[in-house]
């Protein structure tokens, strides 16, 4: 019976650490967002993941470490939703389904937790310039996305041609950041609905009659 050669147990025991280490970023990004960064430990994230403590030091030198994973993971879950959900649009009618689209999720959780990346930002940029950069690129990713979206309506026709883009897509990421957080500190996503609401409305404002 023939036994695996060096270079496929190495390669097996890559996946398998990839696949590892993978878990325990995919795990504590989860804690963090609902706990908090302050409030999930290593020892937490050990229990939720199903490893010891020699794993977490193998992938991570320490609890920084690991929560820099963490930042890179959550921007890369947040910016993958945008994506697909602007990537189309462009039309006030792909606007409103993304509008739908973020205030069911935020209805499911009944408005916890506010923004994946606003609460990393809120914990960690005045303490971490690593984080801080990761968040602010993130942020940036995720404002071209919708002025992309104007851009496009632009090209269409349906925007006014010298609307500025850039700025009106700050504007309605604001108008989003703020509604989750009151959102958030209220329980009550209608609020959410009704910064979006006013965002758009100011988007509509600058729209034109298609012939």
């Amino acid at each position: 019976m023939s036994d695996s050669g060096p270079e496929e147990r190495s390669a097996r025991l890559t996946i398998r650490g990839t696949a590892t280490r993978d878990r325990i970023v995919s795990v504590a990004t989860e804690l963090m967002y609902v706990q908090g960064v302050a409030g999930t430990s290593l020892d937490d994230v050990m229990r939720a993941s199903g490893t010891g403590k020699s794993q977490i030091y193998h992938y991570f030198s320490d609890k920084n470490a690991l929560i820099e994973e963490v930042v890179a993971e959550q921007v890369a879950r947040v910016l993958r939703l945008q994506k697909s959900l602007l990537r189309h649009a462009d039309s006030m009618h792909g606007l409103e389904q993304w509008r739908d689209a973020i205030v069911r999720l935020n209805v499911a959780r009944q408005g916890a937790y506010g923004c994946p990346l606003g609460s990393l930002v809120s914990e960690l940029s005045e303490h971490s310039e690593c984080a801080r950069s990761t968040l602010a690129s993130g942020y940036a990713t995720w404002d071209s996305y919708l002025a992309d979206c104007f851009q496009r309506m632009q090209v269409r026709g349906e925007l006014a041609a010298e609307v500025d883009v850039g700025g009106l897509a700050v504007s309605v990421l604001a108008a989003l950041q703020g509604g989750l957080l009151l959102a958030q500190v209220t329980g009550d996503p209608s609020r959410l609905q009704t910064a979006l609401d006013m965002a758009l409305s100011h988007v509509r404002k600058n729209c034109v009659e298609l012939g």
